[in-house]
């Protein structure tokens, strides 16, 4: 776990997004990467259209919720998944592009619709050794 990138968990009929990474921003960026392999493989996505995003929240747990369900909030209202971001937070307010492309339902062959960011198993923190993790459960 020393390197950034992202993983999904089990959790009972939801699943578990979870980011890692250098920064927090880092471990926001792979987080929303796992949030898009909930629905397709992100390296099937192609960066065609930037949507910018931004989000304030009281914490980093909070913030991460709100990237989220923004995030949720663009594809569903959009139509798109997203295969690249940048993000970058200042104090409890994040400021993030999010790159991407309308559903191609025949390419990106959708698994499942994500209905929202949860705060069953929250957490953003730095472990032992430096790195950052983001994680939580998604409703889908």
């Amino acid at each position: 776990m020393s390197e950034a990138g992202w993983e999904l968990f089990p959790h009972g009929a939801d699943v578990g997004v979870s980011g890692r990474g250098a920064t927090r921003e880092e471990a926001f960026v792979q987080a929303g990467l796992a949030l898009t392999a909930v629905v397709a493989d992100p390296r099937a996505v192609r960066a065609d259209a930037a949507v910018e995003i931004t989000c304030t929240a009281p914490d980093d747990e909070a913030l991460l919720v709100a990237w989220l369900n923004a995030l949720i909030y663009e594809m569903s209202t959009r139509h798109m998944l997203f295969g690249r971001f940048q993000v970058h937070i200042a104090d409890h307010s994040l400021t993030a592009t999010a790159w991407g492309e309308p559903v191609d339902v025949a390419r990106h062959q959708p698994a499942v619709e994500v209905k929202g960011a949860t705060y069953t198993a929250l957490l953003v923190q730095r472990e032992p050794g430096g790195i950052w993790r983001a994680q939580c459960v998604v409703d889908v």
